[in-house]
């Protein structure tokens, strides 16, 4: 007789079973669950449209100047930031690192040989650096060195199409693409502190994200010492890395504190903000209705043990251990999730294959399923663990009591 525990115990609970308690409570995990998955899938999906670089979690950077008004941009004070200032903003939960702009202490003026026209195009400009890491383009040619001078130049993307679009057209000159312009003929001229010299130059990138003319900073210390003596201002730009761009936090220091960000980063932080925000509160509502989801189950057994109780209760006096008469429960709740987190998944990988094409046509290449996989074996993992907790602790007491 006892041998055939598992049948009696099934056909025990086939008699009293609610169909429509369980359907409900399987339904309503399903839906929670979908819920969970397409938000997690969507969010990595639609990530790399805000990301310049491969992370989940988005790194972004900031260039950080003084807000000027008023007699200060008459006089040119207050625009430099004091080492008060900067350990200041350092110690920003928002914040992760904290680089200097140097400015060049001499004045620089360049010349640029333009392929066999023999025409020149000439200008006075200046230098600056920030520490490597800051940097998003690292060519090989990145260092200086002072016994063979070549000036080594990252340029933002946005001079050359202004000279391409702008000033070549207008005036008749030929246009230069990122690949050419490395072999462009390069020199600066450098004044001060009583010299005067001509060094070669070379572009050897442009960057996305500096809005200036960088040279590395081996180069800028030693022309400011040979040049200027070694003096140099304190900085009047500083560029921020930050972990959760978009963050109202960001804007409010800003403002309290009279600075400015350059561009329109902090706009576009925003919408990733945005994004990470609202994805947070779809996969809230899915993990509630999850949770509730759990709860109807449990509420579904709960009465289903009460409907059996006197017979379970004579199955334990007649030597039934209660993890036999648990284990029907105890599959079934198994199979129901395990239904459950399979169609979660497939509907979610349905779902995506509606708007993936669409992520796709603003340049998202879409993102492993695996993320949400794993997060549907966490989540219905847990669910299933608790399920069987809670069966086993209400066996057990009607164990204990007898």
């Amino acid at each position: 007789m006892k041998r055939n525990s598992g049948g009696l115990m099934w056909e025990l609970l086939r008699k009293n079973i609610s169909a429509g308690q369980l359907t409900g409570f399987a339904i309503a995990n399903l839906i929670g669950l979908t819920i969970v998955l397409l938000a997690v899938q969507f969010y990595g999906d639609v990530r790399p449209i805000f990301n310049d670089e491969e992370s989940f979690i988005r790194r972004d950077y900031l260039v950080v100047t003084h807000k000027i008004s008023g007699m200060g941009a008459l006089l040119g004070t207050g625009s430099s930031f004091s080492d008060e200032a900067i350990a200041d903003i350092e110690r920003q939960p928002w914040v992760r690192k904290v680089g200097k702009f140097t400015t060049s202490a001499y004045n620089v003026y360049a010349s640029v040989g333009l392929g066999n026209s023999g025409r020149k195009l000439s200008s006075q400009m200046f230098f600056e650096s920030i520490p490597t890491e800051f940097i998003d383009v690292k060519p090989d040619e990145w260092h200086f060195d002072p016994s063979r001078p070549v000036v080594p130049v990252i340029v933002s993307k946005d001079y050359l199409s202004l000279y391409n679009f702008g000033f070549a057209a207008a005036q008749g000159m030929p246009k230069i693409s990122e690949g050419m312009v490395g072999m462009v003929p390069l020199q600066f001229t450098l004044t001060g502190g009583g010299r005067s010299e001509v060094i070669p130059g070379r572009i050897v990138g442009f960057s996305s994200r500096l809005n200036t003319i960088v040279v590395p900073e081996e180069f800028m210390q030693w022309s400011n010492e040979r040049y200027s003596g070694g003096t140099t201002d304190a900085p009047a730009r500083l560029i921020v890395e930050v972990n959760t761009p978009g963050d109202v936090k960001i804007a409010q220091y800003m403002e309290e504190h009279g600075y400015e960000i350059a561009g329109d980063k902090l706009d576009s932080g925003k919408a990733n903000y945005f994004l990470t925000v609202t994805t947070g509160i779809v996969i809230a509502v899915g993990a509630l209705i999850s949770l509730l989801s759990f709860f109807v189950l449990m509420l579904s057994i709960y009465l289903l043990l009460q409907k059996n109780m006197r017979k379970l209760q004579d199955l334990l006096m007649l030597g039934y251990t209660p993890a036999e008469v648990s284990a029907p429960y105890i599959r079934m709740v198994v199979a129901i999730n395990a239904a459950v987190m399979l169609l979660s998944v497939i509907l979610m990988a349905i779902a995506r294959t509606v708007y993936l094409p669409m992520l796709e046509g603003l340049g998202a290449a879409g993102s492993s399923l695996l993320p949400a996989i794993a997060v549907a074996l966490i989540v219905m993992g847990l669910i299933t663990l608790g399920n069987i907790i809670a069966i086993s602790r209400r066996i057990s007491t009607l164990w204990r009591q007898q």
